[in-house]
């Protein structure tokens, strides 16, 4: 049985205004970590992020923190941003999105909008 080898973080970075969504981006892609997601944590860091994909829909059931989340279709444009969305709560299905962006609570404050292009760079 051979070792994986862990995951290296991305960097979220918005092509469209030139700067850093978030810094330390996990990913999940498999069926266990999209269902575990943020669940058991007490928070996130700045400059953290986890990417989920596929996923045009998440909730903050079981969570102990809001988050910032941006929606993503296949071509990482944004197609809707929810800012500060509290825990206990139900996101829109989104349905032009494939993938969920979701950051700490309060780090977006208005600084990226539906039309802007992400890209997700190694760090």
């Amino acid at each position: 049985m051979s070792a994986q080898a862990p995951a290296r973080a991305l960097v979220a970075w918005n092509a469209t205004r030139g700067k850093a969504v978030a810094t330390r981006v996990a990913t999940a892609d498999d069926a266990g970590s999209r269902s575990k997601g943020l669940l058991g944590r007490d928070g996130m860091d700045d400059g953290e992020g986890l990417w989920i994909v596929p996923c045009p829909m998440i909730h903050t059931f079981f969570m102990k923190f809001p988050i910032d989340v941006l929606f993503l279709d296949r071509d990482l444009t944004v197609r809707r941003v929810l800012e500060g969305l509290k825990p206990w709560r139900l996101s829109p299905w989104v349905f032009s999105a494939h993938s969920v962006l979701e950051l700490p609570g309060g780090s977006l404050r208005g600084s990226v909008a539906a039309g802007d292009r992400l890209e997700m760079r190694p760090s």
